[in-house]
């Protein structure tokens, strides 16, 4: 009986360990130079932002859902409408999840997490974004207005 009570109190602590790990790092959703900021509606017009870690892979941008709280991934996935802020530019784009290969087995291979990360976050089930972005569009110059430069 002693060796279940000691795997159970293991087992526990564990769960302890990756719940601290992910309310602290949802909380605290720490941005450096490397991040971008993900602001997704819920469908209330109501946005919610999230810093992710962003890679590139074949000049395109992805980004991964490596952690148990993904309630950003579950409205991306009902409004893929989406605001990127990436390197100082804010632009908007189209959330794809990455759902089939070669696209998802090469980012797989890619972007692999260490195992430190993966027991720290509890072993969640992982998945791709790929956010395409849409080509801002410049304004038509109002030909009324312009000058005649002759």
């Amino acid at each position: 009986m002693k060796p279940l009570k000691v795997l159970s109190v293991l087992a526990l602590v564990y769960v302890g360990i990756v719940v601290l790990f992910e309310s602290s790092i949802g909380y605290i959703q720490p941005q450096g130079e490397d991040t971008l900021l993900l602001s997704v509606d819920d469908g209330t017009a109501e946005s919610h932002d999230r810093v992710l870690s962003p890679f590139e892979l074949n000049d395109q941008l992805y980004v991964a859902v490596n952690h148990w709280p993904r309630q950003w991934y579950k409205r991306l996935q009902e409004n893929p409408s989406v605001i990127v802020a990436y390197r100082g530019e804010s632009n908007s784009a189209t959330a794809v999840p990455v759902t089939a290969d070669p696209e998802l087995s090469e980012i797989s291979e890619a972007y692999q997490l260490g195992f430190l990360i993966r027991f720290l976050t509890g072993f969640p089930p992982r998945e791709f974004v790929r956010l395409d972005m849409i080509p801002q569009t410049q304004p038509a110059e109002d030909s009324e207005n312009a000058v005649d430069p002759a």
